[in-house]
């Protein structure tokens, strides 16, 4: 009796000593990382972060052009509203009360509006302020600008008539009507940060290539001092529709701020960029 339990006490602790044994093979057989699979993985973990940064910095500008493209759509329902109330006729180009305080009261006063995301950190220019505005629409920091119209007024106004037209004293803006494809025809544009204009003037040889921001978003190189690159800029045509258009083809084959036959004669041809 007392030898089976001699014999089953050492076979317990024979099966202690092989389970600890098997521990300690187990705990000698793990090792640190070394200096250098250390270096490989960091370097993999900065290869990756360098992979994915250039795509979470194109989901921002695509973010950033999308909720601009949504301020111009809500420019051009309220440039639909003042249309309706209007007699179908676009506002006057006045000195003192411009299309942004028009359209005001249609866009529910919602400031912001004006202002491309973008901007937002170093607020555009506009010329709207001190003497030469008396409402807060006018005198906002303001991302866009509207036709001016100039080279359908050149057309069909006299010289004397043309003349108050661009002074800003012609009491008859842009009839709708006159506008026979106004899918193709450009409202309202992008400008650029340093310019104040409110108006993009065809006949005004600086505006369309200096003035309007042409590649202000999704650009994957630098942009000229115009706003000209590979990118592109959102854009309000005349039926109160908002796209996105890669430049230069708001510009050719046809000139998208002309209207009728001058969007042809005005395009600009590709190798002036």
């Amino acid at each position: 009796m007392k030898k089976a339990k001699l014999k089953q006490m050492d076979l317990r602790e024979n099966v202690f000593r092989l389970r600890r044994a098997a521990i300690r093979g187990q705990i000698r057989g793990i090792r640190a990382f070394t200096l250098i699979e250390l270096l490989v993985v960091i370097a993999i973990i900065a290869i990756l972060a360098a992979m994915l940064m250039p795509v979470l910095a194109r989901a921002k500008q695509t973010a950033l052009r999308v909720q601009c493209l949504n301020n111009l759509k809500q420019l051009g329902d309220a440039s639909q509203v003042y249309l309706t109330d209007n007699q179908s006729i676009f506002p006057p180009r006045l000195t003192q009360d411009r299309w942004p305080d028009k359209f005001y009261d249609s866009y529910g006063r919602k400031l912001k509006i004006l202002l491309c995301p973008s901007e937002t950190t170093n607020a555009p220019l506009t010329y709207g302020g001190g003497s030469n505005s008396n409402n807060v629409a006018d005198a906002s920091p303001r991302s866009y600008l509207i036709n001016g119209f100039n080279d359908y007024f050149h057309d069909v106004l006299d010289s004397s008539d043309f003349a108050n037209y661009m002074l800003g004293t012609y009491p008859q803006g842009m009839k709708q009507t006159d506008i026979r494809q106004p899918t193709s025809v450009i409202l309202l544009g992008e400008k650029s940060s340093q310019a104040g204009d409110f108006y993009a003037d065809l006949l005004n040889g600086d505006d369309i290539d200096q003035v309007v921001n042409e590649s202000r978003h999704d650009s994957t190189g630098q942009a000229n001092q115009n706003g000209m690159g590979n990118g592109g800029s959102n854009y309000l045509l005349a039926d109160g529709s908002g796209t996105f258009i890669k430049f230069p083809y708001s510009l050719n084959p046809l000139n998208m701020w002309a209207i009728g036959t001058n969007q042809a004669n005005y395009a600009i041809s590709l190798s002036a960029f």
